[in-house]
């Protein structure tokens, strides 16, 4: 079961560094079917799940999925009862195949999940996961800072050496929209296309990539850069990284940085 021990492992650091409060959060992570088999039997559907947009793209794909109302906080000790294992059954169903044991079902983000998984695959085949968060200081960003996506990745770039590096094509940013809903689905699958991370404003963060740890380090670094901006703001800068710095970063490190922001 070690794809469901590194996931909770990823969890639990969630849960502890104050991202994912309560029931705040959740993940969806595909998986190979030689994993799924390790864990449990592919072809005994315990029950499944309608979902009303167009599922295609990942039929035969298995999937992950944290709990609705689940806590980050339990799913290392109780993985069974706060994550599920679902196969893409057709264009419109999710059949469960291992967990929610107390009858619950995947998280109300699912479709949202869903939706970005779709768009990530498209542009990258080895995508894997993503993870919704709520970083501290990204939240206090959007309270201060206006949402402008380039605007965001310029500030973000510039108050640590690491942040172009990790996240070279820059962060996209929504203003506040119902967090749930098909619209929220619809947009930050429409990000998707061309970003990694999404913030959501006065809400949180959509991560996404090919593993837990790529994932988990650009949350780590988006959030940095955001606790950095946050800890500076109202103090006089004396100096700073300039676009001349960052540009011969993204030159030393040969990083296909968006354009049109620095240059």
């Amino acid at each position: 079961m070690k794809a469901i021990e590194e996931i909770t492992e990823i969890l639990d650091l969630l849960y502890k560094h104050d991202w994912d409060e309560r029931n705040g959060g959740n993940l969806s992570y595909i998986l190979k079917e030689e994993e799924v088999k390790e864990i449990c039997d592919i072809n005994n559907e315990i029950r499944e799940f309608k979902y009303d947009f167009d599922l295609s793209y990942l039929v035969g794909k298995y999937f992950l999925i944290t709990g609705t109302g689940k806590y980050f906080k339990n799913c290392l000790k109780d993985p069974e009862n706060n994550l599920g294992i679902m196969k893409v059954k057709d264009a419109h169903t999710l059949s469960l195949l291992w967990g929610y044991n107390d009858g619950g079902r995947p998280t109300s983000e699912a479709p949202t999940h869903l939706k970005c998984h779709i768009e990530r695959l498209k542009v990258d085949s080895e995508h894997r996961l993503v993870i919704h968060s709520h970083p501290t200081n990204v939240i206090c960003m959007t309270h201060v800072h206006d949402l402008d996506s380039n605007h965001w990745t310029e500030d973000l770039w510039k108050m640590q050496t690491e942040s172009i590096v990790v996240f070279p094509e820059g962060i996209a940013v929504l203003p506040w929209i119902l967090c749930g809903g098909e619209q929220i689905g619809i947009e930050t699958a429409a990000k998707m296309q061309e970003y990694r991370a999404v913030v959501w404003a006065q809400h949180g963060l959509f991560a996404t990539g090919r593993t837990p740890d790529e994932v988990y380090g650009l949350i780590e670094t988006i959030e940095k850069a955001a606790q950095i901006y946050m800890m500076t703001l109202g103090y006089k800068h004396y100096q700073s990284i300039t676009n001349e710095n960052l540009i011969e970063l993204a030159k030393a490190f040969n990083l296909n940085y968006r354009h049109g922001i620095i240059d």
